[in-house]
């Protein structure tokens, strides 16, 4: 590979909950006279697809239990906030002012479960939660993109998380379509000829990453963008491969 391009996709409107978004990034796609070509990559603000898929909570009817209160007032967050992120949970991981690291349901380590106030647009006490099955809003994504332009098209659904020991957010893959997450690079000579043991190449979270660059995480309004020219491994995809086994998690 010699050069990549990332494409933003504009025209896509304000997203609201009960919208097809499919539908929306084809038409999207077709005003812009981008057509996708075979080993092109969608990549979509996790935010988009929530909102559009319903995935959100009005603060207004949540009542906290008492666990959210106390880690309310260890926190200084809203109860009600507490109790939402508490729901979308498995466990809480570490406690500290403002923040909660928690796992999330789908298995992602994450600040607050993904719980969001930034960009939902649907009033002041409306909170973003993560899609209930990313994989499977990226696989309808993917369908009707290859539907619409009679081609097969990646997606990855991605979304801005934190990592341990660095300061900053990163655009992440949470959930795909039509590639392998990983590519194993186990058992191939590096250029001076020492043979791999143990590199595995997160692909789906580096053009997560990638795109996050032309999408943003402040007002940009760029939910989706196309890379083309990286070469990807076609296969079914699935976030769930990028978990790391809580046994061989040593930061936990």
């Amino acid at each position: 590979m010699s050069s990549a391009t990332i494409i933003a996709i504009p025209g896509i409107p304000d997203v609201r909950p009960g919208m097809a978004l499919p539908d929306l990034l084809v038409r999207a796609l077709h005003a812009a006279e981008i057509r996708p070509s075979v080993g092109d990559i969608l990549v979509v603000a996790q935010k988009v697809v929530s909102k559009a898929e319903g995935s959100v909570v009005d603060l207004a009817e949540v009542t906290p239990r008492a666990e959210a209160h106390r880690l309310a007032g260890e926190t200084g967050k809203d109860p009600r906030l507490v109790e939402v992120i508490l729901r979308e949970s498995t466990q809480v991981v570490r406690v500290h002012a403002e923040v909660l690291i928690t796992e999330h349901r789908l298995g992602f380590i994450c600040a607050n479960a993904g719980v969001d106030h930034s960009n939902v647009g649907l009033g002041p006490d409306v909170v973003c939660l993560l899609p209930r099955d990313p994989d499977a809003s990226a696989r309808a994504i993917s369908a009707a993109l290859g539907a619409a332009f009679e081609t097969p098209v990646a997606v990855i659904i991605n979304d801005s998380h934190g990592r341990p020991h660095r300061e900053g957010a990163v655009g992440t893959c949470i959930g795909a379509a039509g590639l392998e997450p990983l590519v194993s690079l186990v058992g191939r000579p590096d250029r001076y000829g020492y043979t791999l043991r143990t590199s595995v190449e997160a692909v789906a979270d580096e053009l997560a990453a990638a795109a996050t660059l032309l999408q943003g995480q402040c007002d940009e309004g760029t939910p989706a963008v196309l890379i083309r020219g990286v070469p990807v491994k076609e296969g079914p995809g699935g976030a769930a491969q990028l978990l790391r086994d809580p046994a061989r998690d040593l930061f936990r």
